[in-house]
């Protein structure tokens, strides 16, 4: 039975209080044809068991459930350990919001201070904070943070980065007369330092790896960066920070990436969450929340929200973002899944992904047809051409349980018959047998 706050005394007693006579008349400033006419057209409630067994069948429906995932553009198929859900999905733990009081919050707080820790670590920084809404959001918050630090307002960015990420700060920084300089990519699929020009410059911004799985000279750009007096700001992968060198090694200020991949199983629409870390000298432009360690009244190890003054809740003139959350519960599946792999583990899955990408792009590149794109360097993804456009093959490998993708040419018109494979720990050997002959397959029938 539907719950109802008001009674229909309720109803007329608050109307009569405000000099109305129906319910309608509060909604007169809209225009009649965009009012809804009548009652809609919906069903009466279901019980539980029956709408459990609705909604089954709704997502029996679904074709992706049923298909091999190769896909690949910022959502990876990794696999989740069990501990995570066990333990992100215990009542203490179970909220996507930062705790206010520190006496009632030390277990939450704790394990988002060792997230902190742990990014830190990932990405050799000296300052992360509690976590942001998503790898693109962190980005633009990454750029603010160079904008207030050295007091330009030009900013240049590699179009190897995520296209969404990109779109996503031409948005936030519109009204901020901000200039976004493209850095484009060569022949070999990543940005040349020597061709950057980043005087009076705010940021240089790179992927590592980028987009197209291509790692990047992420310390000369940092270099060119810094020789303009500019920041070095890198959108880096976690996974891969078990086999690269972290990004502060290479000369990176700001770090910031999509956490979903670890701990957090792909789903369509997020949830995702947002790292960001920095050296200490930028502490206090640092967006969002930081988790701190201190002791109590007694000297015993306590934690708390610390450099709160910034947000826009205590003082909004001071604040450097109106980011004023974070997104926990995804944050503490990522410090578990960190935790559960170890320096051995995020070594090991990393090797992974790269032998196995290895594998599968030289299998492709035997195929008549064939092309991988940007030889060189590369991490867990490959960009494949073939004489068919890459929407249309991506279409043709779903009918086969296959899924790939992105095609590129919505965002790169030379790279129309290019798609993006993504092939993670969770691609065995049949599984890659499958797909390069299903992509023969297709191109014989083309």
């Amino acid at each position: 039975m539907d719950f109802i706050p008001h009674t229909p005394d309720d109803d007329a007693a608050m109307l009569q209080r405000i000099g109305m006579d129906a319910l309608e008349e509060l909604f007169e400033a809209i225009p009649a044809p965009l009012r809804l006419a009548g009652d809609l057209a919906v069903p009466p409630a279901l019980s539980e068991p029956e709408l459990i067994a609705h909604v089954t069948e709704l997502a029996s429906r679904s074709q992706a459930a049923a298909l091999t995932c190769f896909a690949g553009g910022g959502a990876y198929d990794h696999h989740v350990a069990s501990a995570v859900k066990a333990l992100a999905s215990r009542a203490e733990f179970a909220t996507s919001y930062t705790p206010y009081q520190p006496e009632l919050s030390q277990g939450v707080l704790q394990a988002i201070f060792e997230f902190q820790t742990l990014v830190c670590s990932l990405y050799g920084m000296e300052v992360a904070n509690a976590s942001l809404y998503d790898g693109a959001n962190a980005l633009v918050e990454a750029v603010n943070l160079s904008v207030r630090t050295t007091k330009s307002e030009r900013v240049l960015v590699a179009t190897s980065i995520h296209p969404h990420y990109r779109a996503v700060l031409r948005t936030y920084t519109s009204g901020l007369g901000l200039e976004l300089v493209d850095l484009n990519f060569g022949d070999d699929g990543v940005v040349d330092p020597a061709a950057i020009d980043a005087t009076g410059a705010a940021a240089v911004v790179t992927g590592y790896p980028n987009f197209f799985g291509r790692l990047e000279d992420l310390s000369a750009l940092s270099d060119a960066a810094h020789e303009a007096g500019a920041l070095s700001v890198a959108v880096t992968d976690p996974t891969a920070m078990g086999v690269l060198a972290s990004p502060g090694s290479l000369g990176a200020d700001v770090v910031v990436g999509e956490g979903a991949t670890l701990g957090n199983p792909v789903s369509y629409g997020g949830p995702y969450v947002g790292l960001f870390a920095t050296r200490l000298a930028h502490v206090r432009q640092v967006p969002g929340r930081i988790a701190g360690e201190t002791v109590d009244a007694d000297g015993r190890r306590a934690y708390v929200l610390t450099l709160q003054a910034r947000e826009q809740h205590i003082r909004r003139a001071k604040a450097t973002s109106n980011v004023c959350t974070n997104q926990t519960l995804m944050a503490i599946a990522v410090a578990i899944q960190l935790a559960w792999l170890g320096p051995e583990g995020l070594r090991r899955l990393g090797e992974i992904c790269i032998q196995r990408r290895a594998a599968t792009a030289a299998r492709l590149a035997e195929l008549e047809g064939c092309r991988v794109r940007f030889e060189g360097p590369a991490f867990k993804e490959l960009v494949l051409e073939t004489p068919i456009p890459g929407h249309e093959l991506a279409t043709r490998l779903a009918r086969r349980g296959l899924l790939v993708g992105p095609s590129l040419g919505r965002w790169y018109p030379d790279l129309a018959g290019c798609l993006l494979i993504a092939v993670t720990e969770k691609r065995t050997r049949s599984d890659i047998d499958r797909l390069v002959e299903a992509v023969e397959k297709e191109l014989a029938e083309a």
